[in-house]
């Protein structure tokens, strides 16, 4: 009797690491098949999008938010798994749905945005939507770092060329010195300034609300603060650019053209960005001030 005991409690020691090493295999089979057929659907965005972020300038940010996004989403992963297969499969099925329409229409955005959606439904799929919604900030961050279309870029690009004109020509007639503006043409004494598309400011536009999400995420609590935050980061790029406009006509006009463009020019770019970031950001530390004050308010009541 004694010995029979015994044998049964050995064969259940051995069947448990047994069971384990089965599910541990089942576990690394299911990751390799995902991870192969996400690199055969997704692959030629994945490239042409790292491609883009290396070599086209409107593109750069993507070189630090994609980046950003993985560490993000690393410090902010969920304890408690919860996956929704179904959810998960109806999200991927839409991503491969994109993923095909866009390559047939081949049309880079919807592809690179298919990828997006792909991990998004991978996510619910294997963690649960708790999890999507706990990694809304780094999802975020990589729709931020797709470049738009160029049609939508063409089209968002000539208001801001001539919104950025007509600010800078006025701080310039503010200054006093003779303007005449035609467009995105500023017209000094002997000097014609031209606001190129590269001038409207889109660049920083991008950049800075691409910020504006990553410090309301990361600084703020409440969805209204956050949307406040992103609202306000677009009229800062407009009026900043409008001021990289108007320092480069005002140099022109009293020092010299060597002196307002060439490295001046670039220079003084990188300026106006830190100072546009650097009002994000007092505006963030004044948002979470209020945020706190409304938390103790809410407290004592």
């Amino acid at each position: 009797m004694l010995s029979g005991g015994h044998d049964m409690s050995a064969s259940y020691v051995a069947a448990r690491p047994a069971s384990i090493r089965d599910r541990l295999r089942q576990t690394f089979l299911v990751m390799a098949l995902t991870l192969l057929a996400f690199a055969a659907l997704f692959s030629a965005p994945f490239l042409s999008l790292l491609r883009d972020w290396w070599t086209n300038p409107e593109a750069g940010h993507g070189l630090l938010l994609g980046p950003l996004s993985v560490w993000l989403a690393w410090r902010r992963r969920d304890g408690e798994r919860a996956p929704m297969v179904g959810v998960g499969l109806g999200i991927l099925l839409v991503a491969v749905g994109m993923r095909v329409v866009g390559g047939m229409a081949a049309e880079q955005y919807t592809m690179r945005l298919s990828m997006v959606a792909a991990l998004a439904g991978l996510t619910v799929f294997h963690l649960g939507i708790r999890q999507l919604r706990t990694w809304w900030l780094p999802f975020s961050l990589l729709v931020l770092a797709i470049p738009l279309p160029e049609v939508i870029l063409s089209a968002l690009a000539l208001p801001l060329q001539l919104e950025a004109s007509e600010l800078g020509a006025s701080l310039l007639r503010a200054r006093h010195v003779p303007v005449a503006l035609t467009g995105n043409v500023i017209r000094i004494p002997g000097h014609e300034l031209f606001v190129t598309e590269a001038c409207s400011g889109l660049r920083s536009l991008t950049a800075l609300l691409s910020l504006a999400v990553l410090l309301g995420g990361t600084s703020l609590q409440y969805a209204a603060s956050r949307s406040l935050l992103i609202a306000v980061a677009i009229p800062i790029a407009i009026i900043v650019n409008g001021a990289r406009i108007f320092v480069t006509g005002f140099t022109v006009h009293f020092v010299g053209v060597e002196t307002g463009t060439g490295i001046f020019h670039a220079t003084e770019g990188w300026a106006m960005f830190v100072i546009a970031f650097l009002a994000l950001s007092v505006i963030t530390a004044v948002g979470v001030s209020v945020e706190r004050a409304v938390q103790r308010r809410r407290a004592r009541e």
